[in-house]
């Protein structure tokens, strides 16, 4: 069998063509902690104040999507486009299929409620857009996820689930 150029270039420009209409996908990294979902805009309106304010209200949920390890939090970080960051300085254990909400504003920490506070009044995710990134305590990336408000909230409550 006998291949010509034309027929080699006629094979390269329908397979550039299928290349450039693939849809595109946000990269998957090798982590059993994903970031599940995010409240970025919290209800009402928006207030700092520790005392009276709603910061409480923004979380982002990290579950473990293990089906048989166990994941302690303690050493990932989790950061903002604009490097608003916070690292989980604490044993935190997920276990298999668990989750853990990270809140702002002040609280208690606690394993039963499945909860985190960043311990910090001030609002970390933009309304509008912005990234999370989820790292492991080596530095690598374990997940990370772009909004848009007007791309990702269909429903306009101000929460978006990714996994």
């Amino acid at each position: 069998m006998r291949i010509t150029h034309a027929a080699i270039a006629a094979v390269i420009t329908v397979g550039s063509l299928a290349a450039l209409t693939a849809p595109v996908q946000a990269a998957e990294y090798s982590s059993a902690l994903k970031v599940r979902g995010i409240q970025y805009d919290a209800p009402g309106r928006d207030s700092n104040s520790c005392s009276t304010g709603n910061t409480r209200e923004e979380y982002l949920t990290v579950k473990n999507y293990s089906s048989s390890a166990t994941v302690n939090l303690k050493g990932y970080v989790v950061k903002d486009a604009a490097g608003n960051r916070f690292a989980f300085t604490a044993n935190h254990y997920l276990q298999p299929g668990d989750y853990v909400k990270l809140r702002g504003g002040n609280g208690t920490d606690s394993d039963a409620n499945n909860v985190v506070y960043r311990d910090n009044c001030n609002f970390m995710w933009n309304n509008d857009r912005d990234t999370i990134y989820l790292y492991k305590p080596s530095g690598s990336r374990a997940d990370v996820h772009s909004y848009s408000k007007s791309g990702n909230d269909r429903d306009g409550n101000g929460y978006i689930t990714f996994h």
